[in-house]
């Protein structure tokens, strides 16, 4: 009984979105056409239900690139209109379009000079009527047996304003790399913001040292940088190799005597490397493929001399996983 009940509360909410797409048509082109062309930000506005619904939708579009905000009707007629300036664009949302709070506010959005889109489900209310342009987020009925809570026509009414978010997005040539400008304390911001030269040591924190250093001198630079590893640079300061603390601890457990050679004897040639614009993530990404816990840092791909090191609980420690 319970589950057959969820399975038809989903099954008349699907139907009811499905039903939607024949309606988006002209209309909803000009909505997008009106926000795009609009100087001022889009201002999302209703009553209860349609108030949560019209708060998702405002956070939506702001988040996607389309300055947007959400006015509730009822403080709005007792002094918050002051918050919609000549040029927005407001979207107010009443399913029967009758809603006292959300008429009240017409005049006054019109005297501003504000456009109106109206969100509605129906086509013949003083809503509808009002608007410079409607859209039809009418549902054959709601979800709830009772026919009392809004169930479909909400769901309905959020899905009409995620396309508008989504179509506006498309039309700007919204890209990932300004989602994360809107997102930076979460984790895609940080992966898609953060660069390498960020996170990197500089400076005397580079663990270093010559070709003729001794191990024992080496194996001090690696536990005073504590990073886990040391470069290996010739004469002009080029970066020749690697020894890390992996290197060192398998050599003595083989019982070699290591201390008294010199770093180019043990160092592994070529290491892995990466430029400093490069995205952390991208960093990241190279140390998980080849299992290793540092990269040396370069200006660009011709410079041989590292600029600084990257590890990688410097990345997690960021928050990029």
């Amino acid at each position: 009984m319970v589950q057959e009940e969820a399975r038809r509360v989903i099954r008349t909410e699907a139907e009811a979105l499905l039903a939607m797409m024949d309606r988006i048509d002209a209309s909803f082109e000009r909505a997008v056409d009106l926000i795009l062309a609009s100087k001022g930000r889009v201002v999302v506005s209703g009553m209860g239900k349609s108030g949560l619904i019209g708060q998702k939708i405002a956070s939506t579009m702001a988040s996607t690139g389309t300055p947007a905000f959400f006015l509730h009707p009822a403080e709005g007629i007792h002094g918050d209109l002051g918050m919609i300036m000549t040029g927005d664009v407001v979207i107010a949302i009443s399913n029967s379009g009758e809603t006292e709070e959300v008429l009240r506010i017409l005049p006054v959005i019109k005297r501003l000079g504000a456009h109106l889109v109206a969100m509605s489900g129906n086509s013949a209310s003083a809503l509808a009527r009002s608007s410079d342009v409607f859209l039809d987020v009418s549902v054959k009925e709601e979800a709830c047996p009772l026919g009392l809570a809004p169930t479909a026509s909400t769901t309905a009414t959020l899905a009409m304003g995620d396309a508008l978010a989504v179509a506006l997005l498309v039309k700007r040539g919204f890209r990932a790399e300004d989602f994360a400008l809107f997102h930076p304390g979460g984790s895609l911001g940080k992966k898609l913001l953060l660069r390498v030269e960020d996170l990197m040591h500089t400076g005397q924190a580079i663990p270093l040292v010559s070709e003729d250093t001794l191990m024992k001198d080496a194996l001090f630079e690696i536990t005073a940088k504590a990073l886990g590893v040391t470069g290996v640079s010739d004469a002009d300061g080029s970066l020749r190799g690697v020894i890390t603390d992996g290197d060192l601890r398998r050599a003595l457990e083989k019982g070699y005597d290591i201390l008294g050679r010199r770093a180019a004897e043990l160092m592994k040639k070529d290491p892995k490397r990466i430029k400093r614009q490069e995205l952390a993530a991208a960093a990241l990404q190279v140390m998980e493929h080849y299992s290793i816990t540092s990269l040396f840092v370069f200006e660009d791909d011709a410079s041989r001399a590292p600029c600084g090191i990257i590890h990688l609980h410097d990345i997690l420690r960021a928050g990029i996983a």
